[in-house]
């Protein structure tokens, strides 16, 4: 079976010959680590991964000092890696929200790195157009998450027209990168931490579910998966964002308190899942064989009767040990094969491995 059928498979709950690896970002220090000067598209080859992730693509204005200035007038730094973060927005007065204007969604080059992949991969491999809802430019425009609580608390009806201007674009690009050739759309607002959703279930259904929804019925319209990414404890929220008719979740983070095999119990029959090996301990410190571990207790709680794809619980980011990347992929093909191992699961399903490593002292291999 070739990589994008198996991801599509897994994503409509269904079960695959072997469950599908993908990874939503792999940074360019550990591409480097791996496989020298190759390009992201070589290490997807090289690693034989089933999916590739591909992002709009943006314009910059370098302002120095590590300092960029991007099309929707938002200021970035850099981190570490190369990483970008948002430093301020042009908003300043909320008064300000009825004259913004984002930019073209439909500029000539908006998907060229879209277009790279699916030369390359298009039918071979599962294409992930990485893309947006309204929660993440919202508070990226108006210079933090703090101010948008504020105009959602002073000026509601202003928060709702930001939030069509900005899902209006977003809906567009992702029209476009279906009709280019993406085989799967993605949401990529992160709406918790680790503590629990950035704001009430209540304030999510007013200010972010309506825009949710809006991008979900892109992918429902256009016949292809919606994926929603978030970050975090979303237990609260998770039947709203099931609600909004999300094929998968990704990546069910443990380090957050989310359990991939209980969100499997209560959601399997209306989503897949897609996470979950962690990314903030197992894959940056601690050993192959540990990583082999984990991935053995993940496969064995999330894989059984299909609609699993495995990742990180984030992304292959710079913190993470090419050996341990490369472990999890291997043990992935060894132990993921359908079907899954009777053996398997009874030894690792009962299994809670990020219940002992979160609740003790950090230590390095």
């Amino acid at each position: 079976m070739r990589g994008r059928d198996r991801m599509l498979v897994a994503l409509r709950r269904g079960q695959p010959d072997v469950v599908p690896v993908w990874e939503l970002i792999i940074n360019e220090p550990v591409i480097r680590a791996i496989c020298g000067d190759c390009s992201y598209a070589d290490l997807i080859e090289v690693l034989d991964m089933d999916g590739c992730t591909a992002g709009e693509d943006v314009r910059f204005e370098e302002l120095g000092g590590g300092c960029y200035r991007c099309e929707w007038g938002i200021t970035w730094g850099t981190g570490a890696g190369g990483i970008l973060y948002p430093l301020k927005g042009p908003i300043r007065d909320f008064r300000d929200v009825r004259d913004y204007e984002p930019p073209d969604p439909d500029a000539d080059y908006r998907l060229e790195s879209l277009a790279q992949l699916v030369d390359r991969f298009k039918g071979e491999r599962c294409i992930v157009f990485l893309g947006h809802d309204a929660f993440e430019f919202s508070h990226y425009l108006v210079g933090g998450m703090h101010r948008l609580f504020r105009l959602y608390y002073e000026k509601p009806e202003l928060a709702h027209e930001l939030a069509e201007k900005i899902v209006e674009y977003k809906a567009r690009v992702m029209e476009r990168a279906v009709r280019m050739g993406a085989d799967v759309l993605l949401s990529g607002d992160d709406y918790a931490d680790k503590h629990g959703p950035f704001l009430s279930p209540r304030m999510f259904r007013i200010f972010v579910l309506p825009y949710l929804k809006r991008v979900v019925s892109v992918a429902k319209r256009l016949g292809v998966p919606f994926i929603k990414h978030t970050d975090g404890n979303v237990w609260p929220i998770l039947d709203m964002i099931v609600e909004a008719g999300v094929d998968a979740l990704h990546p069910i983070e443990p380090a957050a308190g989310m359990d991939i095999g209980e969100v499997k119990r209560r959601y399997g029959d209306r989503i897949a899942v897609v996470g979950n090996i962690d990314c903030t301990v197992v894959l940056p410190l601690l050993s192959e064989k540990e990583v082999e571990e984990v991935v053995k207790e993940t496969i064995a709680k999330a894989a059984p009767g299909g609609g699993f794809i495995l990742s990180s619980s984030n992304s292959i980011h710079p913190g993470v040990k090419p050996e341990n990347f490369l472990a999890m992929v291997r043990a992935a093909r060894r132990y993921g094969r359908y079907p899954i191992s009777e053996d398997l699961v009874r030894q690792y399903s009962h299994r809670n491995f990020y219940a002992k490593l979160f609740a003790q002292p950090l230590r390095r291999a």
